[in-house]
């Protein structure tokens, strides 16, 4: 993985501070002396992808939301060290996921430290249909 977040084309550079609260300020998670998390959310096909970088983590320890169309990442991890006390280690991200995608059919798996959510984005239905106009059928009345 980079260590930038990849941003899906049309989304803003800075999510909104309000998710920060929320999230534990994923911003800062690109400053590698902070704990080296990476990001990566891709279109692929007909589906949304997020890979998260969470070496130490296991998958109990994280906890995965949708809500209003954003998907909000959590995971703490504390141990006792030798000298120290307790180290606790946090982490969240927050984003919004793309029109059309179906949190209802989304799949997250853990393996080597890599998180993957993944879920189906299919085409939004606006309502808005298209009525051809056409030329009014001439009579000739001779």
């Amino acid at each position: 993985m980079s260590g930038t977040t990849d941003r899906l084309p049309g989304r803003p550079a800075l999510s909104d501070p309000s998710d920060w609260l929320e999230a534990g300020f994923p911003e800062l998670d690109a400053i590698p002396a902070r704990h080296g998390i990476h990001v990566e959310e891709r279109l692929v096909d007909d589906r949304f992808e997020l890979l998260a970088e969470l070496p130490g983590i296991d998958a109990e320890e994280i906890e995965i939301t949708v809500a209003e169309g954003c998907l909000t990442l959590r995971a703490e991890r504390s141990g006792e060290t030798t000298d120290q006390g307790v180290a606790v280690f946090h982490f969240g991200h927050s984003t919004p996921l793309p029109p059309g995608a179906v949190s209802d059919e989304a799949t997250a798996e853990c393996e080597h430290g890599v998180l993957t959510v993944r879920m189906p984005v299919r085409q939004a239905t606006t309502g808005i249909r298209t009525i051809p106009v056409r030329r009014p059928l001439s009579v000739d009345s001779r």
